[in-house]
């Protein structure tokens, strides 16, 4: 697998970056959207087994290459897991062309100061070590910013950018995902206070490491642009954070340079009692708009 060739497709693709990476407590939601309620599965194992056939449909889907579909951010379990009896990050590179990513992050602390931060990672370095054996390219962690609390956004970004230099240390390169809470009374402020930390925190990379950003699209058009041409910044993505698949891609549209990173925005629409050739042909609508809005 080729670290370069994935950096290449990183920065010049003109597509987009699946989030398949619900956790534990997001994947019972995903499942209900998709038409698997809770009385279908009697635990744990049983729901992550159908997220998981979820997730391969998806990745099996004639659409899903890369072509339109520049990487994939995976669950633990779905990096652990296969696709065609193939270890999924190999399945996604070297036969769909979808550069593998992995989520990090165990779930958030309690709201303090506006923001919920990262819950503690000590099997961080652990983790990491397993992904670069299992040929995954970068990482990514999601916190949440509620308002507009300086104290509580650069708490935010300070540990953000603290783990992001530990996973540098891997060779991986992590995606920041401090997510403005679409909701926020006031998230403009939220978002004007949010991008002059993280231009301050990207000073403490080294020369030569590069992150990547994953934010929720801006009130203001383009007010994100600084960071889109940032040196230190590989690629600014964007989330869906809630906004409908229209709403996101509309937004999307509007912000040059910024390409989606869309989880409930993807799988709107999919649902299990689809036909092979329903579901392949939602699919394929959905990546081709979001692609389309991700090329502005």
């Amino acid at each position: 697998m080729s670290n370069s060739e994935q950096r290449k497709q990183l920065i010049d693709g003109q597509g987009m970056i699946a989030a398949l990476d619900q956790s534990g407590g997001s994947t019972p939601k995903a499942l209900a959207a998709y038409g698997v309620n809770g009385q279908d599965y009697a635990n744990d194992d049983e729901m992550f087994a159908l997220i998981h056939q979820m997730r391969a449909r998806i990745m099996t889907a004639p659409a899903f290459t890369g072509e339109q579909v520049i990487g994939a951010i995976l669950f633990e379990r779905t990096m652990d897991g296969s696709v065609e009896g193939v270890p999924v990050p190999k399945y996604l590179w070297e036969q769909r062309g979808v550069v593998p990513f992995l989520k990090v992050d165990k779930g958030l602390e309690d709201t303090q100061d506006g923001v919920q931060i990262l819950k503690p990672m000590p099997e961080l370095d652990a983790l990491c070590s397993r992904a670069v054996a299992a040929g995954i390219f970068g990482t990514k962690m999601r916190s949440v910013i509620h308002e507009n609390n300086a104290a509580g956004i650069a708490a935010v970004v300070n540990q953000q950018c603290k783990l992001a230099r530990q996973i540098l240390s891997h060779g991986l390169v992590p995606i920041v995902e401090p997510e403005v809470n679409i909701n926020a009374d006031d998230k403009a402020d939220c978002e004007a206070t949010l991008k002059a930390a993280i231009l301050s925190g990207l000073n403490h990379l080294e020369p030569g490491q590069e992150i990547m950003l994953k934010l929720t699209l801006p009130e203001k058009p383009g007010f994100y642009q600084e960071l889109v041409d940032h040196p230190r910044v590989l690629r600014v993505v964007a989330l869906s954070g809630g906004y409908s698949r229209a709403e996101s891609n509309r937004r999307l549209s509007a912000n040059k340079g910024i390409i989606a990173s869309f989880s409930r925005a993807l799988t709107e629409g999919l649902s299990r009692d689809q036909s092979d050739d329903d579901f392949n042909a939602t699919i394929a609508q959905t990546i081709e708009e979001t692609v389309a809005a991700s090329r502005t």
